[in-house]
């Protein structure tokens, strides 16, 4: 009786660990998305400023790249552990 309540356990935190995992990965396609989608909108109604533009947006899509990358790192520890 413990041992399938403790394997029930288990492979709850196993499916919110993938389910965790799913949402980083959304939420960052979703992110970037968005910075493109903005940056694209500003530099159509600034074009001078379209270098500066292009490197803030770079970083910000790589700072959200990082979070979702150990998000899903974390992720898969919960899962494989």
């Amino acid at each position: 009786m413990l041992s399938s309540l403790l394997l029930a356990d288990v492979a709850i935190a196993k499916l919110g660990a993938a389910f965790g995992a799913g949402l980083a990965a959304i939420g960052a396609g979703l992110g970037i998305g968005r910075i493109g989608g903005q940056a694209m909108d500003a530099m159509a109604r600034q074009p001078e400023k379209i270098g500066d533009l292009r490197s803030s947006m770079i970083i910000a899509a790589a700072l959200i790249e990082g979070v979702a990358f150990f998000a899903v790192i974390v992720a898969i520890l919960a899962i494989v552990m």
